[in-house]
């Protein structure tokens, strides 16, 4: 079977995942499988770091250098990684809680310094490995267990943050959209400096059952229905694409130097005790 390829990256004996039937997680997983099979990365100099959350758990079943860290602090934990490694390839998987709430300023500041990161925020709107509570990126109006009458905050746009806070490599992408988002995945992993990949997913355990979407393919459905690329957006007013989800590639910056060459090239001859 083609997957069969995918399972050397896989620590079988940890199966089955902890996710619910039909969670979107899964599908991330395999997407960055799959884009990682693509590239010639070598799985002995790669690390995989997350925090806490349902999409952390990720880190569990992946055959790599892993790290299962602290909630929001997955980024922290990266950026050390990436500094003491350099001749690694250095991946961060988190939530859309772990990484824009809790860890948000980790975020903004792994952005601004362009350390060689990739990435890739499961973007399921909701905090659903406690309860079901509203995220930075629950929207505005949604019913979630901290906001059952409706979301009353406006939420963060991942996008608009990571492209505001300096990252070169920024995309986004649907569970929905299988091939896009291996795509996406395989360019952030060969991109020098940050790369983040949003993915939206589906909670419908938790944000799916408290806004009238029950079942994974009522969710999958809503992505397919409501999603616009990027270059057709562009075209779009403000209240064409009022409650539409632009996916895309928003940003691809090959010129501007990751944090380590630029430390390393101000500071080469101290480092050489000259």
């Amino acid at each position: 079977m083609k997957v069969d390829r995918l399972l050397k990256y896989i620590r079988e004996d940890r199966w089955p995942t902890v996710w619910c039937p039909g969670c979107g997680n899964g599908i991330i997983l395999k997407s960055f499988l799959e884009a990682y099979d693509q590239t010639s990365l070598n799985p002995d100099q790669t690390a995989v770091v997350s925090g806490i959350g349902c999409s952390s758990r990720s880190t569990g079943y992946l055959d790599f250098n892993t790290m299962h860290t602290l909630h929001g602090r997955a980024i922290a934990f990266a950026t050390g990684v990436a500094l003491a490694r350099p001749d690694f390839k250095v991946v961060v998987m988190g939530g859309d809680g772990d990484i824009t709430a809790i860890g948000g300023n980790h975020f903004i500041h792994a952005c601004r310094r362009n350390i060689n990161l990739t990435v890739i925020i499961y973007n399921n709107m909701i905090y659903g490995m406690t309860g079901g509570q509203h995220s930075p990126t629950t929207p505005a109006g949604k019913v979630a267990g901290t906001m059952p009458l409706g979301n009353v905050e406006e939420q963060f746009d991942v996008v608009r943050l990571a492209l505001s806070a300096g990252a070169t490599y920024v995309a986004r992408s649907t569970v929905y959209h299988y091939a896009l988002t291996v795509k996406y995945i395989k360019e952030a992993l060969l991109h020098k400096g940050i790369s983040v990949v949003e993915v939206l997913s589906n909670c419908h355990t938790y944000y799916g059952r408290y806004n009238g979407l029950r079942e994974p393919w009522q969710m999958m459905d809503f992505f397919k229905n409501n999603t616009i690329m990027k270059e057709k957006a562009d075209q779009m007013s403000e209240d064409e694409l009022k409650g539409k989800i632009v996916i895309g590639l928003f940003r691809k910056d090959e010129s501007k130097p990751d944090f380590y060459t630029r430390y390393r090239l101000t500071y080469a001859n101290h480092i050489k005790g000259e």
